[in-house]
C-alpha cells in the first residue's frame, strides 16, 4: 500500500513537472511570431530528432533488437498526433486566437482522457470522478469566459480559425495521450526515456518531410535577429519541452492509471496561463485566479478518488 502511494505521488510530481515544461510550447509561437506555424514545427522537432538521436546513439545496439514493425508504426502515429500535427494546430490557435483561448481549449483535454480512461480495466469508477470532472469543467469556463467574449466581439474571422485550431488540437492530443499510456502499459521492456527518445526520432524524420512544403507555401526572408531567435526558441522547446517533458510524462503515464493521467494535464493549462500573466505583464483577473482553484481542486480531487480505495482496504487487512 505504501508502494502503490509513492508512486502515486511519483507520478503526480512527474506529471507536474511535464506541465510546466509543456506550458513554454504556449509562448514559442508568440517569441518567434514572425514565423508560421509549419516552420515553428519544423524547427522545434529538428531540434529534437536531432539530439533524440545523439541521446540514443550510445544504446543503440542494445535497443533496435526489442523493436519490431507494429511498434515502428506505433511511434509514426503517436509522433503524428502528438508532436507534429498538434504543435501545427497548436501555433495556430495561439498565433490567431491568443494563449488564452488557447488554454480554455486544451483545458478540456483532461475531461476527456479521463472518460475514455474510466473504460479501461480497473479504472476508478466514473462516478468517483465526477466532482474532479465537474471542477475541471468549472476552472477551463472561467479561463475561457473573457476569451469567448472577446471572440465574438471581434471584426476578424482570425479568432474563429483559431479555436477551430485549438479544438484540433485537443482531438490531436487526446489521440496520443490515450495511445502513448496503452503502449507504455504494454512495452514494460522498453525504458521511458528510450520511447521518449524513439518517439523524437520518428518525428524529427517526420518534420524533414515538411521541409519541401514550407519552402513553397512560407515566408523565408527574415533578418538574422528573427532567425537567432527562431533558433533559440526551437532549441530551448525541443530541451525543455520535447526531451525533458515528454520523459515526465511518460513517467506519469506508467506510473498512473490513464483517469488520473488525464487529470495530469491540466498543470500544462495551469503553467500556459502563468507563463501569459507573466509575457503581458498582468495579475490574473478575478475569473482567472477562481479557474487557478478549480483546476488545482480538480487535481486534488482526483488523486483522492484513486487513494480511496487503498485506504479503505487498511481495516480488513488489520
Amino acid at each position: 500500500m505504501a508502494d502503490t502511494r509513492n508512486a502515486t505521488m511519483a507520478g503526480v510530481l512527474s506529471g507536474a513537472g511535464a506541465g510546466a515544461l509543456w506550458g513554454l510550447v504556449f509562448l514559442a509561437p508568440e517569441l518567434a511570431r514572425g514565423f508560421d506555424p509549419l516552420q515553428l514545427t519544423i524547427g522545434r522537432y529538428l531540434a529534437y530528432g536531432l539530439i533524440a538521436a545523439l541521446l540514443i546513439a550510445p544504446r543503440w545496439q542494445r535497443i533496435a533488437p526489442l523493436l519490431d514493425r507494429s511498434i515502428w508504426l506505433a511511434l509514426g502515429w503517436l509522433a503524428l498526433a502528438g508532436n507534429t500535427l498538434y504543435y501545427i494546430l497548436l501555433s495556430g490557435a495561439v498565433q490567431m486566437g491568443g494563449i488564452a483561448m488557447t488554454s480554455l481549449v486544451i483545458g478540456f483535454m483532461p475531461v476527456v482522457v479521463t472518460i475514455i480512461g474510466s473504460r479501461d480495466h480497473g479504472a476508478v469508477p466514473l462516478a468517483r470522478l465526477l466532482p474532479s470532472l465537474l471542477l475541471c469543467a468549472a476552472g477551463a469556463l472561467c479561463i475561457g469566459w473573457q476569451a469567448i467574449g472577446a471572440l465574438a466581439a471581434a471584426a476578424s474571422l482570425k479568432p474563429l480559425f483559431g479555436l477551430l485550431c485549438a479544438i484540433g488540437a485537443l482531438a490531436s492530443w487526446t489521440t496520443y495521450a490515450v495511445g502513448n499510456s496503452r503502449w507504455l502499459a504494454r512495452l514494460d521492456h522498453i525504458a521511458v526515456q528510450d520511447w521518449n527518445l524513439l518517439t523524437g526520432i520518428v518525428t524529427g524524420a517526420q518534420s524533414l518531410l515538411l521541409i519541401p512544403v514550407a519552402l513553397l507555401v512560407g515566408k523565408w526572408a527574415h533578418p538574422a535577429a528573427d532567425w537567432a531567435t527562431f533558433a533559440g526558441v526551437s532549441l530551448g522547446v525541443a530541451l525543455f519541452a520535447s526531451i525533458a517533458g515528454n520523459a515526465l510524462w511518460n513517467r506519469a503515464s506508467r506510473l498512473l492509471p490513464l483517469t488520473l493521467v488525464g487529470q495530469m494535464i491540466l498543470f500544462e493549462t495551469l503553467f500556459a496561463l502563468l507563463y501569459a500573466f507573466l509575457w503581458e505583464a498582468r495579475w490574473p483577473t478575478p475569473l482567472e485566479a477562481l479557474a487557478f482553484a478549480f483546476v488545482v481542486a480538480s487535481v486534488l480531487s482526483c488523486v483522492a478518488a484513486h487513494r480511496r480505495p487503498a485506504a479503505e482496504t487498511v481495516p480488513a487487512a488489520a
